[in-house]
């Protein structure tokens, strides 16, 4: 199966679980149009999170879901914190995120980690600059375009 989005979600304030949409726009150098944590000066324009590790937290009892983490993307089939800051993915052939972050310190009043009890954001989730925007929907496929070396170079 390929790398795809699995949901798109956008939150009115930070902190909070972000509500899944229809379609969003990414804007280059920005974020997620209406979304609280959308901002020019910040290598943390976009979250992301696996289906894969949310999956996880539902396999000890909780009922979460897309948005639940307050990601703006959650994806499938694509390790994202495997991949080295500098990466780029593309979504659908137009839309090109570079990964800036791997993880984040959740601080002690996480709206996330208090309504849920846990939060995997700090481990498992990921941020990234929009260099291209375009629409993004549920369904896009994703694919690395270009992965950066240890030596900081593209392989």
């Amino acid at each position: 199966m390929p790398a795809r989005v699995v949901a798109v979600c956008r939150s009115k304030e930070k902190g909070t679980k972000k509500e899944a949409i229809t379609e969003g726009v990414l804007k280059e150098d920005y974020g997620l149009i209406s979304d609280a944590h959308a901002d020019c000066c910040t290598h943390r324009q976009v979250s992301l999170l696996a289906i894969e590790s949310i999956n996880k937290m539902r396999r000890l009892g909780l009922d979460v879901g897309p948005g639940d983490f307050a990601e703006n993307l959650t994806t499938e089939e694509i390790d994202l914190v495997s991949l080295p800051i500098g990466t780029h993915i593309s979504i659908e052939e137009e839309v090109i995120l570079e990964i800036t972050q791997i993880g984040k310190e959740c601080h002690t009043g996480c709206a996330i980690r208090r309504q849920i009890g846990k939060c995997i954001m700090p481990t498992e989730g990921v941020f990234a600059k929009v260099i291209r925007g375009g629409f993004v929907r549920a369904g896009d496929t994703m694919k690395v375009i270009a992965q950066r070396g240890k030596d900081g170079r593209e392989d």
